[in-house]
């Protein structure tokens, strides 16, 4: 008889023959509980607009996103991450509407919290959205300027908790940025609302459906984020950042994007003791989604099958524009 270890007395597929066994072995599991849906708001009532590089992702105003919102709910996803789409005319070079507590993202979370208030709401703090150059702080002597737009991100994380959201999301990558912010949210008593710091977020080429989706693309022209934003040559670089925003008291980190980053997952879930999130980025969604419609795989499973990867490198949750879709699969209410 041949030792253990050694075939025929191991045969590694004896647990793969049947689906119950294939279950009860299972390492990684995907559920509705691990998923966050971006969702982009738009000024009017009843207006849904389908956005051409983001396949079956629309912006919609704030009536048809509260109708949203109950629907993920229904569905048990636990958190909607909300982009807005600022009017051209409401935008300038200090993206002055940022910390407009009346402003459309402000509103959009005070109505989806009073109609849903069982499921968290997360919002970007950074200006991009606001700006006319399309950068995600204030552009001074030819760069963005770090301590000033700290400033001014306080005060739109102040504003964002004010209107009730859970998680403000720094994704602007300003030094410093995540301990001024919790200095604020702690002087005005917004002691639960949470910091999930967009800690590791690289200058990609991935983010362009996103920045078509919230109407910045072309803003930067020929001047990137790289000042910012990291290399994507490096990792070492990504675990200094997400360990000195832990220091200054981020409750969850973010690597973006995700699949092209998931050793860098992995990477920073072994390095920091918070949970680590992920972001399967606009252009990496639309990359499968438009393969899936040419014919090249199932959609569903290259999604589910994308997603679990991102469990079994570390992260906790992830932010993906398919979490209506997977949750319904996942959830049987197709």
């Amino acid at each position: 008889m041949p030792s253990s270890g050694s075939f025929p007395a191991t045969r590694m597929r004896r647990v793969r023959a049947t689906s119950w066994r294939r279950r009860l072995v299972r390492e990684t599991v995907l559920t509705a509980d691990d998923l966050i849906q971006p969702l982009f708001v738009v000024e009017g009532s009843g207006v849904r607009q389908d956005v051409a590089s983001l396949p079956g992702v629309a912006r919609l105003s704030i009536d048809n996103a509260v109708t949203f919102a109950k629907e993920a709910q229904a569905l048990g996803i636990p958190a909607l991450a909300l982009f807005p789409v600022i009017d051209s005319a409401l935008k300038n070079d200090q993206g002055s509407e940022a910390v407009n507590p009346k402003n459309l993202l402000c509103r959009a979370v005070a109505a989806i919290k009073k109609a849903v208030p069982d499921v968290g709401i997360i919002c970007d703090v950074a200006l991009d959205p606001y700006t006319v150059h399309g950068h995600d702080g204030l552009f001074i002597d030819d760069d963005v300027a770090n301590d000033a737009t700290v400033e001014v991100l306080v005060k739109q994380a102040l504003v964002l908790a004010e209107a009730g959201c859970d998680i403000v999301a720094p994704s602007d990558m300003m030094d410093g940025r995540i301990g001024a912010i919790r200095r604020a949210l702690e002087d005005k008593k917004f002691v639960n609302t949470m910091i999930l710091s967009y800690a590791v977020k690289y200058a990609s080429a991935f983010y362009g459906p996103f920045r078509d989706a919230v109407g910045s693309k072309g803003a930067l022209g020929a001047k990137g984020k790289h000042t910012y934003q990291m290399d994507a040559a490096n990792t070492g670089e990504a675990l200094r950042e997400a360990a000195l925003d832990v220091a200054e008291g981020a409750d969850i980190v973010m690597v973006k994007p995700g699949m092209p980053y998931l050793d860098v997952i992995a990477a920073v879930k072994a390095h920091v003791n918070v949970p680590v999130f992920a972001y399967q980025v606009s252009g990496e969604y639309a990359m499968l989604s438009l393969a899936a419609a040419n014919g090249a795989f199932d959609r569903d499973a290259a999604f589910r099958e994308s997603l679990l990867a991102f469990k079994r490198a570390g992260a906790s949750a992830i932010l993906t524009y398919a979490a209506m879709d997977i949750a319904r699969t996942l959830t049987g209410k197709v």
